[in-house]
């Protein structure tokens, strides 16, 4: 244990561990598969970095989110611990040193995505590595039961066939009991191992406001506050347009989501992180790995479709321990909204069926061929031609991999890469160039070195940053270089795949089993559900409902959510009516005519005593005049 400390204390300069830390170190450090329950904001990368950096070898960390990866690598590195991260947009010789500098013990820490531990590179160099043990954060993700299952994860059990004897630790923080035990199930736990932290916290309040005009209750819930926030919408458009409308109402607001460019991301990201901006408008593309621990306000626009995804968005508030308070803005619309959502994410079996024919048909696959073969998909092509709605056919092509007929490799974003047809001497001898294509000829040579022995890649929107102008202009210059010969422009794309895991069968034969959908559909129509109960329930404690949804018994209201407080007003207001009753019958002792104006005299609201006084007549304690009437 003291070795544990050490660390703690040289590389994050903590003099001791938080909630249940040290027993998920202690346990993974004893060899034990470890499966972490843990909310957001809980410290989950101190329960795998302490403990691989007391051991000899190196810890592999599987996790989905790039981001992730990129900051988790940087912080390691800005402690002197060596990390490396592999993801997509890298080039294969890249990987190909980063594989190798792990053979040769350079790093402490790994981190993949978990579609590339099926690659045959990957498990080559894995033999040369020497691993401690494997860490799988997000492990929900594993569980069919899950609200965020990706298949993709399967792919780590596999780790136990190459890697013997390896002890995992599976990190989470949102999983019901089943998935709970699904995930130890999945990853082929030595024996079930659970360390649980409690969900519940304390300092972060949750209310679901009825709200009509949305637009307006998200504004005044912000003036009403103050310090960082999230905005969660569903829709892409939304997150523009409420956070224009907000910064037209003096709220600095910047929006987020999945459609615009990494460089573009990344940018706003760091705004917000700052605090140049003070609000995120996003949908939920935006939170996971988010190292901002002042989050105040935490507000949901959109009804999320399960507890786990509420939970977890409504976490990101308040991680320093502070006041928060999360908001979920409902009204009658949205219980129909959600409820749709059902039909959009399990379409027919029919309508599946035949997505895949259209698919095949689009692909120009024969019955009995295209097993294990890839095709480039337009999916705008793809709908126009045979009337899809976009958000139904993702959802069908989802269920068509769970059955196993196909993989749809959602969209996966090349990088812009160019390189230079002329050379140095050549370059410099042109002229009656345009002004703007001088400027980012100049700013590539500056930024980039090799542009002409090969291709390199580049950011359009970071040279625009560097010239002050916008990524649009640079774009336009690089494509009339490209026309002019002078250099070679392979603007960046985004290109999803599908992939025929097995040769194209009649329609007919699609074998949609209950586990695959049935079951599942089920499943989803219960999250639903649970989603409408939380948010229509006007009887329990908000925090309650959520923490007995993951299995943990919760006995005791958290005195602050909209319902605890609703309920503490109630009871106030019935303690002062009895003292109200009280005074007025004392008042009145004296068998003497008071007038309205005495009874409003006394030190209670105007409802306190309008209560009090309809008790009295309905008792016949009292005779009231028609002015007293009308006061109640």
């Amino acid at each position: 244990m003291a070795d544990f400390l050490h660390i703690l204390k040289q590389y994050w300069g903590y003099d001791g561990f938080r909630g249940i830390q040290q027993e998920i170190i202690e346990s993974i450090a004893a060899g034990k598969d470890t499966l972490g329950l843990m909310p957001t904001g809980g410290g989950k990368s101190i329960t795998f970095q302490v403990p691989c950096m007391a051991q000899q070898g190196m810890c592999i960390v599987v996790t989905p989110l790039i981001a992730l990866m990129k900051d988790q690598v940087a912080h390691l590195r800005e402690k002197g611990i060596k990390a490396a991260a592999i993801y997509s947009g890298m080039t294969h010789e890249e990987i190909l040193v980063t594989l190798e500098n792990c053979a040769y013990g350079g790093y402490k820490f790994l981190y993949v995505s978990p579609e590339r531990l099926s690659s045959q590179l990957f498990q080559a160099k894995l033999a040369y590595m020497d691993i401690n043990f494997i860490t799988v954060d997000e492990a929900h993700c594993i569980s069919q039961w899950g609200y965020d299952f990706r298949p993709s994860y399967l792919e780590v059990s596999h780790l136990r066939r190459l890697l013997p004897g390896k002890p995992i630790l599976a990190l989470t923080a949102t999983a019901t009991p089943r998935v709970i035990k699904d995930i130890q199930d999945k990853l082929c736990f030595a024996q079930e191992n659970v360390k649980r932290m409690s969900f519940a916290r304390p300092n972060l309040s949750y209310k679901v406001i009825h709200a009509e005009n949305k637009f307006r209750e998200v504004l005044h819930a912000l003036r009403q506050s103050q310090g960082s926030a999230i905005i969660y919408s569903r829709n892409r458009k939304n997150t523009k347009d409420i956070a224009e409308w907000l910064s037209e109402n003096g709220i600095s607001a910047i929006h987020y989501h999945a459609g615009l460019e990494n460089a573009d991301k990344d940018i706003r990201q760091a705004m917000w992180q700052d605090e140049t901006v003070r609000v995120m408008v996003a949908t939920n593309a935006f939170g996971m790995g988010i190292d901002k621990s002042n989050v105040r306000t935490v507000i949901h626009i959109d009804a999320p479709d399960s507890i786990e995804a509420y939970f977890q968005e409504a976490g990101r508030a308040g991680r320093d321990g502070q006041p928060a308070q999360s908001l979920l803005l409902f009204n009658g619309s949205d219980s129909l909204r959600l409820r749709q959502r059902v039909s959009e994410k399990f379409p027919t079996k029919e309508y599946i069926r035949n997505c895949y024919e259209d698919l095949c048909c689009f692909f120009q696959l024969p019955i009995g061929e295209g097993a294990n073969k890839t095709f480039e998909f337009s999916e705008e092509n793809f709908c126009r031609n045979f009337h899809y709605f976009p958000v139904t056919l993702l959802n069908a092509l989802q269920i068509l991999e769970r059955a196993g007929y196909l993989v749809y490799h959602e969209e996966e974003n090349s990088r812009s890469r160019l390189m230079m047809l002329l050379t140095k001497s050549e370059l410099y001898k042109l002229n009656r160039l345009a002004p703007t294509s001088e400027k980012v000829i100049q700013a590539l040579l500056r930024n980039y070195g090799g542009l002409f022995s090969e291709y390199i890649y580049i950011e359009e929107r970071l040279l625009a940053q560097t010239l002050n102008i916008k990524a649009d202009e640079v774009y336009d210059t690089l494509k009339a270089l490209n026309h002019m010969r002078i250099l070679h422009y392979v603007p960046r794309k985004s290109t999803p795949y599908v992939t025929f895991t097995q040769r194209r069968v009649d329609t007919d034969e699609i074998q949609l089993y209950p586990e695959v959908y049935d079951d599942r559909k089920k499943e989803y129509q219960e999250r639903i559900e649970a989603m409408l109960d939380y948010a229509t329930s006007h009887a329990t404690c908000r925090q309650r409902i959520l923490l007995r949804y993951f299995g943990e018994d919760a006995r005791q209201d958290c005195g602050q959510c909209d319902v605890c407080l609703s309920r503490g007003s109630q009871k106030s207001r019935g303690r002062d009516a009895e003292h109200a009753t009280e005074a007025i019958a004392a008042m009145l002792s004296d068998g003497k005519s008071h007038r309205i104006a005495e009874i409003t005299a006394l030190p209670f609201e105007l409802t306190v005593l309008q209560d009090a006084m309809e008790w009295l007549v309905n008792e016949d304690e009292i005779a009231i005049s028609e002015g007293m009437a009308r006061l109640l």
